[in-house]
């Protein structure tokens, strides 16, 4: 098992930029992917976006696509999440998620980082 915490959260206004980071500890060297969802209040958590480990493949959810970028710690430990032009629809608790493989679930979580963008 892995730990994961998420930080770089925050209150900003749209059209502004943030970066998240996740960093894992523990059992991380068999990671086969991290990822990026979040939870806005009332809502089903959503896939934001994902980067498989070997060959550094990246996916988006098509609300981001083209303003997130995800990128990873060369070390394989960390991941991150660059968030450029921020839009009031992107408030949400942001989540980091680990698998092992590759697989429709993702089993390992952390505990979240709020973004909340005004308009």
């Amino acid at each position: 098992q892995a730990q994961l915490v998420e930080s770089g959260g925050g209150f900003v206004q749209a059209g502004s930029s943030l970066k998240l980071s996740c960093t894992a500890s523990g059992r991380t060297s068999s990671f086969y992917a991290m990822g990026w969802f979040r939870q806005a209040p009332g809502k089903e958590r959503e896939f934001v976006a994902a980067m498989v480990w070997g060959g550094n493949t990246a996916r988006y959810a098509d609300s981001v696509e083209g303003r997130f970028t995800i990128s990873r710690h060369r070390a394989g430990n960390a991941v991150y999440l660059q968030m450029n032009d921020l839009k009031p629809e992107d408030s949400a608790s942001y989540f980091c998620a680990a698998k092992r493989g590759k697989t429709d679930t993702w089993p390992e979580w952390g505990q979240g980082t709020q973004v909340t963008v005004s308009s």
